[in-house]
């Protein structure tokens, strides 16, 4: 337990009961301690921003108003940095752009405004690009068509405008082309009918015209070939 003979707070904040030994104290190595002592106190913040203990530099960077919160932009410690990328003004975020830490950059990709993102869109980290795939304007999204992670083409394939997505009918991965197949205007469907994927061409069945359909009829896969009939079965039912 902290010495309260020698805090600085002793007379103001102990003796009107505002902090308590063991509880609520900012001298306590305890997160929780010194979390409930600035949600008592938060006029004392300011003062513990340079402090040596990085988590009550954190939890202090909470309750410091957002004027102030550019005098720890530098802070060594990431969890500190983090605070900030949740609460700098969003004109500010670009400070945090390259930051080293995943989490602060990816904090700032989910806060930027949406015609900013492009300054993360080449980002190292794939959490941090997938972040940017899922918020950029999806008419900017074909600078992440070719990016190197499955995960971010596949959320650039269910976000791209329709009309695009033949850019991406030879993805090399099965999901994504299904993706495609799943959103890709009808009249483009052709471009995926010799697909080595049979879930692809399944997909293909699903949506196609009768002139598509025909070519299906013989498909090499029975589920393939089976919903194509069908599909034409009701086409003809309907004329």
């Amino acid at each position: 337990m902290s010495d309260c003979a020698t805090c600085p707070h002793h007379a103001d904040r102990l003796e009107k009961g505002r902090c308590k030994p063991g509880d609520t104290c900012v001298q306590a190595m305890s997160g929780r301690q010194i979390e409930r002592f600035f949600r008592e106190n938060p006029d004392l913040a300011q003062g513990y921003t340079g402090d040596d203990f990085w988590e009550r530099r954190a939890i202090a960077a909470r309750y410091i108003s957002q004027q102030r919160l550019l005098e720890l932009i530098d802070d060594p410690d990431e969890v500190v940095r983090r605070v900030l990328a949740y609460r700098l003004p969003v004109d500010e975020l670009y400070r945090l752009i390259g930051d080293i830490d995943r989490e602060v950059r990816i904090t700032v990709a989910d806060r930027l405004p949406a015609e900013q993102l492009e300054a993360l869109a080449n980002d190292n980290d794939y959490l941090v690009r997938k972040y940017v795939a899922r918020r950029m304007p999806a008419g900017r999204l074909f600078r992440m068509i070719c990016d190197s992670d499955r995960e971010v083409r596949m959320t650039v394939a269910r976000r791209l405008p329709e009309e695009s997505l033949g850019l991406m009918l030879h993805d090399v991965e099965v999901e994504i082309r299904r993706t495609v197949a799943e959103r890709i205007q009808p009249d483009a469907l052709a471009a995926l009918l010799d697909d080595p994927d049979w879930g692809v061409r399944l997909k293909i069945a699903e949506r196609a015209a009768p002139d598509i359909l025909n070519v299906l009829v013989h498909d090499p896969d029975p589920d393939v070939k089976e919903a194509a009939r069908q599909r034409l079965r009701e086409t003809q039912t309907h004329d």
